[in-house]
Parts: C-alpha cells; sequence; structure tokens
C-alpha cells in the first residue's frame, strides 16, 4: 500500500489512472480506523481496479474544539489495518493540503430541512462541514465509486443529494451498519469507553431492535416516549430518538403515511456521545 500525503502527487497519479481506464472506489474517514472501515473498505476491492481510502480530521465539522482535540488519532495503526485488507493507496493530507490558504470550498446548496433535523438541530453547522470536505475530496480523488455507513444516515443521506444536485459523477454505494457482538455499532469513539461501558451501550441496538420488530403495536408518539424512557437511566442518557422518513427526513407521525421509516437516536454513554440507527420499515 502506498501513502501519500502531498495532495498535488495524489491528484496527478489520478490522472494517470483515468487515463488508463481504471476504476477508482472510495471510502473517506478521520481515522481511528476499526471493522467498520473495514466493511466499508472489502466491496471496494471486489468491485474497483483501485481502492483509496483517505484519514483526515476535519476541523470544520467539529462544534466544540475540545471534541476535534480528543479524536483518537494513529495513522501507523490505521495504515497497518488497511494494508492488511489490500487498500491500494492510503491518502493521509495536511489541513493545508485540504484547505490551502485563500480558498473558500464552502458548498452553496440548499438542502432545505435535511439539514436542520436530527444531528443538525444538535450540532449546527457541522453539515456544513461534512459536505465541505466531502465536496472536496471527491474533486480530489475523483473516484467512481463512493463507499460510505449507514450508521451515519443523515450524513449519507446529504451526500448524496449534494451528489445529485451537483450532478457529481460518483455513485454513492450505502454499507450496512457493522456492529460488535452485542449490537453495539461499531464507532471510533468506542474507543473512549470502558469495558462495561461498552456492554452497557447495547441498550442502544436492543431498544431499536424491538420496536423494529414490534413497530405497529404502539403508535410512534407512543414508541418514542417508550425509548426514551428506555435509554434515560443511570449510566446513559439520550440526546434525542425520532422517527424520520428514510428519503426526506422528516419527522413521521403516522406510520401508514410512510413507506420508508428510519429510527435515529444520540445516547450519552460516559461522556461519550453515540449515534445508531435502524431501517424500521421500507416499502420496495
Amino acid at each position: 500500500m502506498e501513502i501519500i500525503k502531498n495532495t498535488q502527487l495524489l491528484e496527478q497519479k489520478i490522472k494517470d489512472y483515468k487515463k488508463a481506464n481504471k476504476t477508482i472506489g472510495f471510502t473517506p474517514t478521520m481515522g481511528a480506523l476499526h471493522d467498520g472501515h473495514i466493511s466499508l473498505v472489502e466491496p471496494s476491492l471486489a468491485e474497483n481496479d483501485l481502492t483509496i481510502v483517505s484519514i483526515f480530521v476535519n476541523p470544520t465539522q467539529f462544534n466544540e474544539k475540545s471534541d476535534l482535540e480528543k479524536y483518537p488519532r494513529n495513522l501507523d495503526a490505521d495504515a497497518d489495518l488497511l494494508s492488511k485488507a489490500g487498500v491500494d493507496i492510503l491518502y493521509a493530507p495536511s489541513v493545508e493540503g485540504i484547505y490551502p490558504d485563500g480558498s473558500d470550498y464552502e458548498v452553496d446548496i440548499d438542502l432545505g430541512n435535511m439539514v436542520k433535523v436530527l444531528e443538525g438541530e444538535h450540532r449546527p453547522g457541522h453539515f456544513d462541514g461534512v459536505l465541505q470536505v466531502v465536496k472536496r475530496l471527491l474533486d480530489i480523488v475523483k473516484p467512481d465509486h463512493l463507499y460510505m455507513g449507514q450508521k451515519d444516515f443523515q450524513q449519507f443521506s446529504l451526500i448524496q443529494a449534494m451528489i445529485q444536485k451537483l450532478q457529481l459523477p460518483v455513485n454513492l454505494r450505502v454499507c450496512p451498519i457493522k456492529r460488535a457482538a452485542n449490537g453495539l455499532a461499531l464507532s471510533s469513539r468506542n474507543q473512549r469507553l470502558s469495558k462495561e461501558a461498552t456492554l452497557l451501550g447495547s441498550i442502544i441496538y436492543m431498544t431499536l431492535d424491538h420496536i423494529k420488530n414490534n413497530f405497529h403495536q404502539k403508535t410512534v408518539s407512543e414508541w418514542k416516549k417508550w425509548a426514551i424512557d428506555q435509554l434515560d437511566n443511570d449510566w446513559s442518557e439520550p440526546e434525542y430518538f425520532e422517527f424520520s422518513d428514510g428519503y426526506s427526513l422528516e419527522d413521521v407521525e403516522l406510520q401508514e403515511n410512510h413507506q420508508y421509516i428510519v429510527a435515529s437516536t444520540a445516547v450519552w454513554i460516559e461522556k461519550v456521545r453515540l449515534i445508531d440507527n435502524m431501517i424500521i420499515k421500507k416499502v420496495d
């Protein structure tokens, strides 16, 4: 595996690959990699000539400076994991490499209420930074296929909307959530949890799974109250629990009015903010 930190060098290599008609699969990450990231890499390796993974802790998407500073970083361990998986190129740029001095890469598109609900409501400005860095990375890497995980449901929904509005020449592939044996969604933030909290975190999956399997037994509002009650205890505190239309991200009030319903939540455990979601209903 080749590790490239220089943006101009990568761009030149991309030109050569494009001239050779090689297809490129790409997964953007912020490092602290785990099996969830590898589950995104595997389909890329199977479906493309070349697989590129980026590691870049993007400062523009953090609301709290302390959260940015605490974000785990271990490039050597991440590179070893990606190399063993068979990744062709690890792109690990500096902040200057992504945002050169004086350059404005803000994405100016109107995504309406999609950016204001769920994570957008609780982390204002977060998705402006996400869209900015993903658009910048897509411009640099020029992938044919972009691989992202379902765990960040709102994030990939917004990126899909950005791709469509800007008519970007890339296909977004969404991969299922990778979970631990107890159901806890794999996340880089999990590294900050104690062993006990990692086990207790299964309450999030258990809550979502119970709702999915019994959805028609209660109304949406009843399920919201039930979920909050389940997640609010001595060791976990829910920030939100919402049911959304899987296409528009609008709030769901009546089950029968929607063909695609997703339950999403953010829960604090040991001062670590964990997000998760589950597709509750989808009529193809």
